[in-house]
């Protein structure tokens, strides 16, 4: 004989009698509420939270110069509160339209709607909410020019870029540029109501640097692409057409910021957009002598140096305009 010493299940229907000990129904309550840690987690990341903070990286230091110094402060947190709310609108659409191919890259499978953290429609109108709040914030305190930068860089991102770019054209990642370059005219526009030669030049540093940086991440990640059919350049052209793309647009990021410098700025921007600059070529030519070499490509290398070259570059941005 064996001993039971499980209760049995209630039949279906039936209302179990049985009491319930007051250890166990707080451990059934806990275990049917939601974690609100992880769903505002899961949130945030539908944002790209580390994208947002680059863009932001250029957007103070283009408003400073705009303003010739400190600007307003409660301009400055009203375009970084709409600048992040907008930019986060637009990663977190980006996610809802691209949720088919990134659960079949490696890269992306952990991303909230893969991973089924939230759902597709959720996702969505968070996306559409942020948007809209961004938009209305900039509209009410800055100016028609900042606001429909912002709009139109939203509608860029998703509709043109993600929608049609990105899955049509190995040249997406050039004419996506304007996304991520967008912030350095809205942080100008914002405070001037009008766009300079030297707003444009600044924007051109960010558009040039952008496709160095992203081309070492899809090297990185070419595998990944191929399998979700997107036609990053790494994955539809031969080696050699991606190192010369890789080299051109380096070298017109350095030539662009050595640019800005005869613009009204001092020998402390230019020096530092100089040796930062010479350094994110040189990183870049490593990148591609590797490659013809054939050794391991090590493409994460100029991929972080890239961001650490805008970093710097824009604190130099920062520090001219208080001289």
């Amino acid at each position: 004989m064996s001993m039971i010493t499980e209760r049995p299940a209630p039949s279906p229907g039936v209302v179990d009698p049985r009491p319930v000990a007051p250890r166990d129904l707080a451990r059934r309550r806990e275990s049917a509420r939601p974690d609100v840690a992880a769903v505002v987690k899961a949130y945030v990341a539908l944002t790209k939270p580390r994208i947002v903070e680059l863009l932001l990286v250029t957007t103070v230091p283009a408003m400073m110069l705009a303003a010739g110094g400190l600007p307003s402060l409660w301009l400055v947190a009203v375009v970084l509160v709409g600048g992040s709310l907008a930019a986060g609108a637009a990663n977190a659409l980006n996610c809802y339209i691209d949720r088919d191919i990134d659960q079949v890259m490696k890269r992306t499978s952990r991303r909230p709607l893969p991973a089924h953290r939230v759902a597709p429609r959720s996702a969505l109108v968070f996306g559409l909410v942020l948007g809209v709040v961004s938009v209305a914030l900039m509209a009410a305190f800055t100016n028609w020019l900042a606001t429909g930068l912002t709009l139109a860089a939203i509608v860029y991102y998703d509709v043109i870029y993600t929608l049609w770019l990105k899955r049509s054209t190995p040249q997406n990642t050039f004419w996506g540029g304007a996304c991520g370059a967008a912030p350095v005219l809205i942080g100008w526009a914002a405070v001037t109501g009008g766009l300079s030669p030297l707003a444009w030049a600044l924007f051109g540093v960010v558009f040039f640097w952008q496709m160095p940086h992203f081309y070492a991440l899809a090297i990185k990640f070419k595998d990944d692409y191929a399998r979700a059919g997107i036609p990053m350049l790494p994955v539809v052209a031969s080696a050699r057409r991606v190192n010369a793309e890789i080299l051109l647009f380096a070298w017109l990021t350095l030539v662009t910021s050595l640019a800005v410098w005869p613009l009204g700025m001092s020998p402390v921007y230019g020096v530092t957009a100089l040796v930062v600059g010479a350094l994110f070529v040189l990183e870049a030519h490593r990148l591609v002598g590797r490659s013809r070499r054939g050794e391991p490509l090590k493409p994460m290398r100029l991929f972080h140096w890239s961001t650490t070259y805008l970093t710097i570059l824009f604190v130099a941005v920062a520090a001219d305009a208080l001289i």
